[in-house]
């Protein structure tokens, strides 16, 4: 059985946005939503099995917290680290009002 792309993307994207660890819920859900859609096939495959490890390990990867392994060091992550840097960087700094 095959799973249509469209299915395959909201399937990922529910799972990058419910974690169940807050802070990697707010890297990888947006941006699954940003980039998902856009990924090339082996990106989406690399991304799949990405989420399939554990959430805390996930984001001390991609914040530097702790030495990414070999098989997780990819261009998938490295979109993820650079999404990171970018969403913070557009969030608008509060007024103070």
């Amino acid at each position: 059985m095959t799973i249509d792309h469209d299915s395959r993307l909201k399937r990922l994207r529910f799972r990058a946005w419910h974690r169940g660890f807050r802070e990697a819920d707010l890297i990888l859900g947006p941006f699954a939503d940003v980039h998902g859609p856009n990924l090339t096939p082996e990106q989406f495959d690399t991304l799949e099995t990405l989420l399939e490890q554990p959430d805390r390990e996930i984001y001390a990867w991609i914040v530097g917290q702790e030495e990414t392994p070999e098989t997780f060091e990819t261009d998938v992550l490295a979109m993820i680290r650079a999404f990171r840097f970018e969403a913070h960087a557009a969030r608008p700094i509060g007024d103070g009002a």
